[in-house]
């Protein structure tokens, strides 16, 4: 590495620790300010809700990374052009593309760092995280689990089992429902296609109910095509995490998008996974796009970096917009997950790419 690359990197290491640093320190004061009366009200103290922080701590870093990448390498060229070193290094023959080639590999190597925390650091932390928050504090303890796509809840006469539900929360499709006696004996089995909730009661669609009858292996059996059934629990009783999904690691989202079956449960794990993915590699093109407009504000506007952090910022936050935008559409089936994810990524790095170019010549 030469001498130059080493120098642009060692400034930009700098700035990217002041820029991380200080979202830090305002994301998780507005954090503790929030939560700190739940954590008091549920008496768990001030070592919890510490504790809880710290475990935030990879969730926020991956959060503020695509704009601290785009304010650390801003400023890092700010600062070169206001001490005139940015002139100098022209003048010695030197491109923009060549004087901003270091800035580009040491971004695409945090964008990668923070891919392999988003892998292995990540899911534990958010997971414990979630635990914390919703179990201790909220106290809002799970009943049911998830395994191999059916959702499983002990209810307080039986055991519930149905497919996992994407949408209406109150249509289960394969749904049983499962009795024993305190010997664990098998009191009663009932099966059906699907399980309607109307608000009153359950209405259930193709299935069948199995009785015990007086002795151990002999069942009273009665097939139906729709029927009425009174359960003691309700959907609203089948509490399964909402961020559950969020908590999965990038491998384990990527095996489950490319599942052989073409289900809803797919379909959510790609929108997870480009989203996840996409929002990572977000710095980059951010960055891009953030360099000539740097140079031209200070062609402008002179060498002063009071109007260029703000404007880098503005233009963060309309990317930002954009790629939400094109998430919501890609949730409601408007847009493909692979096009809404990386739609913003590609034009925006083109067009950065091609004003540094522009600078060079």
């Amino acid at each position: 590495m030469k001498l130059l690359d080493r120098y642009i990197m060692g400034q930009f290491f700098r700035n990217l620790g002041l820029v991380l640093g200080s979202l830090l320190a305002i994301y998780l004061l507005i954090d503790f300010f929030e939560r700190v009366d739940n954590f008091l009200g549920a008496e768990l103290g001030m070592g919890t809700a510490v504790h809880y922080l710290l475990l935030k701590i990879p969730l926020i870093f991956e959060q503020v990374m695509p704009a601290g990448l785009l304010l650390a390498g801003i400023i890092t060229l700010g600062l070169l052009n206001r001490n005139q070193e940015m002139m100098a290094l022209q003048a010695a023959g030197l491109s923009i593309r060549r004087i901003v080639r270091p800035l580009l590999l040491a971004a695409a190597g945090f964008t990668l760092l923070t891919l392999a925390s988003s892998q292995w650091l990540l899911p534990p932390t958010f997971a414990e995280t979630n635990r914390i928050w919703h179990e201790q504090v909220r106290q809002e303890t799970p009943q049911g689990i998830e395994r191999s796509g059916r959702v499983y809840y002990r209810g307080s006469e039986g055991i519930y089992s149905f497919a996992r539900p994407t949408g209406d929360q109150t249509r289960l499709e394969e749904f049983s429902y499962a009795v024993w006696d305190r010997d664990f004996h098998l009191v009663r089995l009932l099966t059906a296609a699907v399980a309607v909730w109307d608000g009153r009661g359950w209405t259930l669609h193709e299935g069948q109910d199995k009785i015990a009858g007086p002795t151990r292996d002999q069942f009273n059996s009665e097939i139906f095509s729709e029927q009425e059934i009174v359960l003691p629990e309700r959907p609203a009783d089948f509490f399964i995490p909402p961020y559950a999904l969020a908590e999965r690691s990038l491998s384990a989202l990527w095996r489950q998008a490319r599942a052989a079956e073409d289900s809803p449960r797919r379909l959510t794990a790609r929108l997870e996974l480009h989203k996840k993915t996409s929002y990572i590699f977000l710095g980059l093109p951010l960055l891009l796009i953030g360099i000539p407009l740097l140079l031209a504000l200070h062609r402008g506007r002179g060498r002063d970096l009071a109007l260029a952090i703000p404007a880098t910022a503005i233009m963060a936050f309309i990317a930002w917009g954009l790629w939400s935008i094109g998430q919501a559409l890609a949730g409601a089936a408007y847009l493909p997950p692979a096009m809404a994810a990386w739609l913003i990524h590609l034009p925006t790095a083109g067009l950065g790419w091609y004003f540094i170019q522009r600078e060079g010549k």
